[in-house]
């Protein structure tokens, strides 16, 4: 029976990784379980804290009084965390993508970068040549 159940867990996890592999926004689902898990894991072990400091100064365990603690808790990380990494990823490949004159290059540098590439170019020929001579 555990045999039987190894093979269907193994299948499932398999078919879930095809799943998440044809699908485009394998990531998106991926990163949006972490999240869920990591928020309810948050709010699970709040409340354990919560109801330890209520019981450490003889409080009445209210659940209107962990909800709003925890809320602000979960606020005070968003802010200081996560926006701030949101706006250096989205902010940035935003900027990238309407092209802002950081994040192009002068025509300048591309100019010379082909005129290297064409130098390079031109010695290798150059190089070939002299082979095929010293080899008549």
């Amino acid at each position: 029976m555990a045999g039987s159940y190894n093979k269907k867990g193994a299948s499932n996890r398999k078919m879930l990784l095809t799943k998440l592999q044809k699908n485009k926004r394998g990531f998106l689902w991926v990163t949006l379980g972490f999240f869920l898990i990591s928020l309810a894991a948050h709010w699970v072990f709040a409340w354990f804290t919560y109801v330890e400091e209520q019981q450490a100064h003889s409080q009445p365990i209210q659940a209107s009084d962990y909800f709003n603690m925890t809320v602000r808790d979960i606020m005070e990380n968003w802010q200081s965390e996560f926006l701030q990494l949101m706006w250096q990823v989205a902010g940035l490949s935003f900027l990238l993508y309407v092209g802002s004159p950081q994040s192009k290059e002068s025509s300048e540098r591309i100019e010379e970068k082909i005129d290297l590439m064409m130098k390079k170019l031109q010695e290798r020929e150059v190089e070939q040549k002299e082979k095929e001579q010293i080899a008549r």
